[in-house]
């Protein structure tokens, strides 16, 4: 994106590098170099996953430090890399899904936009919406079942840990995990809260690549022409260091605000993904699927409102450094899988 901004009356501009759009990507390295970095990206981040995921189905609250050692006591280290593997094996082609909806939509929407005569600023923040809610719902298809099973892994063992989350001790690994939930629920429990999780993270994503595209010209046109250097067209131009930075600040920026928007919805979807109305040993023919209003219900019984808001802290954590992880490696992604990488130096 090519942004340009106005210093404090000084009438000087700040000109960052224009955007590598869809039509300018090497595809095949796109979708490649993606698969590897995301899958590191991913590991790095997953035991925060776990513990987000633990705290919003325990039926009381406790600290994250507190669940932590008692995890790390009772099951060691592999307990915070529960379901990682059947994470990562849905990871790389949801995230192919994503990418791929994510850079044509901001192409098309962005293109569409400046010829109906938007500023170059809305449009890119409506363009950004567009494609981080696209993005979301085409991903959705691939991630919701292995986020069931994934899940439902996490939380295996953790009754053992006196975390107060209901113990599903029943699969033997993702394959058993999957086969047991389709002889238990056919399809529909492999899909289980997609509803919800179109609705979670549709609007997350769109709030967060447009509160981005925000947030990113806001820190630039704070910090100034700080950080930058005189170009030969009488502007500034920022060095790496300092697109980095702003990169992640603007990130992290964005997180906060979808965190706190969508945080209610993720802790029942999560929920509805998770826990059953009975033990998943239970040979009983009577077996119910949670509904979202009595899993709603079943939270504010226990602890009020507050109670939707349960593991906002790793959720918060999480979101921010994968945000910042995600998109500084992003922007890496695409400058190494250009056709023509020497015009974007």
């Amino acid at each position: 994106m090519s942004v340009s901004m106005e210093e404090d009356g000084s009438g000087s501009k700040i000109h960052l590098p224009a955007d590598i759009n869809w039509e300018m990507l090497d595809k095949s390295k796109f979708f490649f170099l993606g698969a590897a970095l995301f899958s590191g990206v991913s590991g790095a981040l997953y035991p925060i996953v776990v513990l987000k995921t633990r705290q919003q189905v325990m039926s009381s609250q406790i600290p994250c430090l507190k669940m932590a050692g008692s995890m790390l006591r009772n099951e060691g280290y592999r307990g915070f890399y529960r379901g990682f593997g059947t994470s990562l094996t849905g990871t790389i082609p949801a995230r192919a899904l994503y990418m791929g909806a994510l850079e044509v939509t901001k192409s098309s929407v962005g293109t569409a936009t400046v010829q109906l005569g938007f500023s170059e600023a809305s449009s890119s923040t409506i363009a950004s919406a567009a494609a981080g809610l696209s993005a979301a719902m085409a991903a959705q298809l691939v991630w919701t079942p292995i986020d069931v099973v994934s899940q439902r892994l996490m939380v295996q063992g953790s009754g053992n840990s006196s975390c107060g989350v209901v113990g599903l001790k029943c699969y033997n690994g993702g394959i058993d995990a999957f086969r047991k939930i389709i002889c238990r629920d056919g399809l529909r429990g492999l899909y289980r809260g997609f509803g919800i999780s179109i609705l979670t993270y549709a609007p997350s994503n769109a709030v967060w690549w447009g509160s981005y595209s925000i947030a990113h010209r806001l820190v630039w046109g704070s910090i100034g022409c700080y950080c930058c250097k005189k170009d030969t067209e009488g502007g500034y131009k920022p060095d790496g260091k300092a697109m980095l930075a702003v990169q992640g600040v603007s990130a992290a920026m964005a997180s906060g605000v979808s965190a706190l928007v969508t945080m209610p919805l993720d802790t029942v979807k999560t929920r509805l993904q998770v826990l059953d109305d009975d033990c998943c040993c239970s040979s009983s023919s009577s077996r119910r699927t949670p509904t979202v209003l009595q899993t709603v219900k079943n939270l504010v019984k226990e602890g009020g409102f507050s109670a939707c808001y349960r593991g906002l802290g790793p959720r918060w954590a999480s979101m921010s450094m994968s945000a910042i992880t995600m998109i500084t490696t992003y922007e890496f992604l695409k400058k190494l899988s250009t056709k023509n990488q020497e015009t974007f130096v």
